[in-house]
């Protein structure tokens, strides 16, 4: 978690510290599953772009611990307050909420054969439960070395699919920002390209994907690729996620890749490759066509309405706010109470990329440009 003025004003910033999350982005995903209900059956799952934690510990917590938080949770909140609200109707409905409650309670216990894989390229601090690897996710040779630590008694060297596919895929990895929203947003789409590589290979069909996305003019397209793959693709905007940032979350279930595609380590997506043309469209229709217009806007052709329903050329990704609307606002300053104790971190960065920097300011003798005497 960062140390920056902003940063310590953030409610969320201060719960996570509160609630033992080693950052803020684990209420990101407790949203998301709030709202989509993402750990539904799940008992296999695969963390990309995992450091410093804080979605492995989420994952720890619901299916190794089996902890009522993120959707569980918010069901167990539910039926409590309809049961406090309905403190004054018949016996018999308030034996039915309790044994509701009851019942949700004796769902929170942890899941059997659980298989949790994160992977970085930064150093992790270990977690109960999960298997961590240090690679890079861009890299080819990652893949086999992910079928290994998903399966090492059954792994195949030769395979290049999951002896016992995932359930869940989940990506929360960001390049470091420049300022430059057209190269951030590319370097964005490349390590999202390389999630979802990584998830053809170890998804189940029905499988879900959930990565963060940034934003940009042609989010369209990545949508209408993830589309291809997957049953349904949506946006969502998670409510500790600040306004003012680019980000958003791509929440992608019913894996069902084309007829015809196999996952390949020297093909990866299928690139080049011809598949079988949806039942009902036609196996001829021409390129699109990119133009981009005087004023910079890039306008894709993709053929006359002779050819084709209007229907086809146009499909939204709904977009979605997710976490309660009263809840904290990320964008907000709030006043703390006077006996406020500030926290440390609940983990320290293991390799902050400024380390190399407070070395050459140590060496130098300290902050602000001062040097050591004589």
């Amino acid at each position: 978690m960062g140390k920056s003025s902003k940063d310590k004003r953030d409610a969320y910033y201060r719960l996570a510290k509160e609630q033992g999350w080693r950052a803020r982005s684990a209420f990101k995903l407790l949203q998301l599953d709030e709202e989509f209900n993402l750990f539904e059956d799940v008992t296999r799952v695969v963390d990309l772009c995992a450091a410093p934690g804080s979605w492995s510990q989420v994952l720890s917590r619901v299916l190794i611990k089996g902890e009522k938080i993120g959707r569980a949770g918010w069901e167990d909140k539910q039926a409590r307050e309809k049961l406090a609200l309905h403190g004054r109707a018949q016996d018999s409905d308030i034996t039915n909420d309790m044994a509701t409650v009851e019942i949700s309670e004796q769902e929170a216990k942890p899941r059997k054969d659980v298989r949790i894989v994160s992977i970085d390229l930064q150093p992790m601090s270990p977690l109960e439960g999960i298997v961590t690897m240090r690679a890079d996710i861009t890299h080819p040779s990652t893949i086999p070395r992910l079928l290994q630590a998903l399966d090492p008694d059954t792994y195949d060297p030769a395979a290049v699919t999951a002896s016992h596919p995932v359930d869940l895929v989940i990506s929360d990895g960001a390049p470091d920002v420049t300022g430059l929203h057209d190269l951030d947003t590319y370097v964005q789409s490349q390590l999202i390209w390389a999630a979802l590589n990584l998830a053809l290979c170890v998804l189940k069909p029905g499988g879900k994907f959930v990565a963060k996305i940034f934003r940009g003019k042609d989010v369209d397209l990545l949508y209408a690729q993830l589309k291809i793959v997957f049953e349904r693709v949506r946006v969502a905007k998670p409510r500790s996620s600040r306004a003012s940032s680019v980000e958003a979350f791509v929440v992608c279930t019913g894996f069902c890749p084309p007829k015809g595609f196999k996952a390949s380590l020297d093909n990866p997506l299928g690139a080049g490759a011809k598949l079988q043309p949806a039942p009902g469209t036609q196996a001829n229709k021409a390129a699109p066509v990119r133009v981009v217009r005087p004023d910079g806007i890039t306008e894709l052709d993709m053929g006359s309405d002779d050819e084709y329903d209007i229907e086809e050329q146009r499909w939204i990704a709904p977009f979605l706010a997710c976490g309660d609307l009263s809840a904290y606002d990320a964008d907000a300053s709030y006043h703390l109470p006077k006996d406020h104790v500030v926290l440390d971190p609940v983990q320290p960065p293991t390799a902050p990329p400024y380390k190399k920097a407070l070395e050459n300011r140590k060496a130098a003798g300290g902050a602000y440009g001062k040097t050591k005497l004589g």
